[in-house]
């Protein structure tokens, strides 16, 4: 028995390094080779690495700002919640790996029953006793056809897309602090431009009312600028919302509160984010973790596709074991009591009702399904970069012209109050020129703001945060050995 049985698992173990995957080839990018739009002008790069490889505490340079990325890292459930999947597909992924070896286990038994007269050969009733212990167990499906083997690679490439998609909930959890924290820095300097506003506003209108009470100025001056006082009153009280709502959200984000020496007083304080290199080829895409992990479920499909082409072939397993048998307790492991079994079973399907075509055609439709997500991941990342190498330099001059529209509106709210001092003019003209500066001032935080946000959102959008290997690479086995058999035999195209 044992020459026999070691054949057949020679004979299994050969034939299990073949699969019926079909071959697995990366689908050509459905994107432009190069970005579109405006040229970008070259700009110092933190390094010359690609993005993708720029760590974010490089990239991100405000010593407070990292310092709540790092508070965000450690509290946030959501990055929490990713890192927990990654176990949880780890475990699944050793399940499945598991059926690839023989199941071996020990079983004790004892059976007491009494057999009527009329069952015994000697006419009398009696009580039978039978005891067994079977000390190696054995059950083994042999692989010939891989179908365990196509299961277990696709467990392997759903687990790497996991791991993936944990990177791109880290690259996405400190881009979004970031811009939290970037929105809220632009806030509270809005606010300071309003309260500052605000008690301008009511300065001059003192000294207004006690010009009206002189017979000096009108009440139209003082009404005019009692407008201006109640505008920037409003904003006051919207801008108040604004940081108190914006440091929530930042709150969120950390998972715990965050400290108030942490926290940004204005925008132009922050330290602006290193620069990107420009002119990278749109295959940068392919190392951002997200389309990784997209690749690696349409590698997942693609070798499910194996195992529903196998489950039209039969399916051998073994079933083996040895231990010992008597009829007392005593008996049980005496000379003589030895006993073992074998059982190999052949299941072949027949008639199935069209239940395995249909399964073959849902694997199939998978792979389309998954292919398509994985194109459209790319082109959704291609989008995103074009658009932020795009606005890298429109908001850049529009940027430069704000603070040359602020500088000359100061101006001109020096010269207007200086004319109406010298009753050459109404106060009309400097109200008007004082909103204008008012919304000026709010406009060039909002620009500077987008400016940051989009720096932000070209970093992430090229998989900024380290570098990470893709499906082309060794896969490491998460059951703690080289997944060599799974990463390239079960990619083998099928016989």
């Amino acid at each position: 028995m044992r020459p026999r049985l070691l054949v057949l698992a020679a004979a299994g173990l050969a034939l299990a390094a073949c699969t019926m995957i079909p071959p697995y080839e990366r689908p050509q990018a459905p994107v432009p080779a190069d970005w579109s739009g405006p040229a970008v002008e070259p700009t110092p790069a933190p390094s010359s690495l690609p993005a993708s490889e720029v760590p974010w505490s490089e990239a991100l340079t405000d010593r407070r700002l990292r310092s709540v990325v790092e508070l965000a890292l450690a509290n946030n459930r959501d990055l929490r919640i990713a890192a927990l999947n990654v176990d949880r597909v780890r475990s699944l992924y050793q399940i499945q790996r598991s059926e690839l070896y023989p199941a071996v286990g020990a079983m004790a038994s004892g059976d007491v029953y009494r057999l009527p007269a009329s069952m015994s050969e000697s006419g009398r009733s009696k009580t039978v006793e039978q005891y067994s212990v079977q000390l190696g167990t054995l059950s083994w499906e042999l692989d010939f056809f891989g179908r365990i083997r196509s299961l277990e690679a696709s467990a392997l490439e759903q687990y790497l897309a996991t791991e993936q998609a944990r990177a791109a909930a880290h690259i996405s959890l400190v881009a979004a602090v970031a811009s939290s924290y970037l929105a809220l820095a632009a806030d509270v300097e809005s606010l300071a431009i309003s309260q500052a506003t605000l008690a301008a506003y009511r300065e001059s209108a003192e000294l207004i009312r006690h010009s009206r009470d002189a017979g000096v100025a009108s009440d139209l001056d003082l009404a005019q600028v009692s407008s201006q006082v109640d505008a920037a009153r409003a904003a006051v009280a919207a801008f108040s919302g604004r940081v108190a709502t914006g440091r929530n959200a930042l709150e969120l984000l950390a998972g715990a509160p965050v400290p108030t020496d942490l926290l940004p007083d204005a925008l132009t304080t922050v330290t602006e984010l290193a620069e990107l290199a420009a002119g990278l080829p749109s295959e940068a895409l392919l190392s951002r973790p997200d389309i990784l992990a997209a690749e690696h479920q349409l590698i997942a499909a693609n070798a499910r596709i194996g195992a529903a082409r196998a489950a039209f072939f039969p399916s051998i397993s073994l079933t083996a074991g040895a231990g010992t048998m008597s009829a007392d307790l005593s008996g049980l492991f005496g000379a003589g009591s030895g006993t073992w079994t074998f059982s190999p079973q052949i299941l072949a399907p027949i008639f199935a009702s069209g239940s395995l075509r249909a399964n073959l055609r849902t694997s199939e439709l998978d792979r389309e399904i998954a292919l398509v997500e994985y194109e459209k991941a790319i082109q959704g990342a291609f989008r995103e970069v074009s658009d932020g190498l795009t606005l890298r330099s429109t908001l850049r001059e529009q940027r430069a012209a704000e603070e040359t529209l602020v500088q000359d509106l100061e101006r001109a709210v020096r010269l207007s109050d200086a004319r109406y001092q010298a009753g050459i003019d109404s106060y009309l003209a400097v109200l008007i020129a004082e909103r204008s500066l008012f919304a000026a001032q709010q406009s060039l935080v909002n620009v500077r703001l987008a400016e940051q946000v989009n720096l932000l959102n070209l970093y992430k959008a090229l998989g900024g945060g380290g570098p990470i290997a893709g499906p082309a690479d060794q896969p490491s086995d998460p059951s703690g050995g080289a997944a060599a058999g799974s990463a390239a035999a079960d990619r083998a195209p099928w016989p």
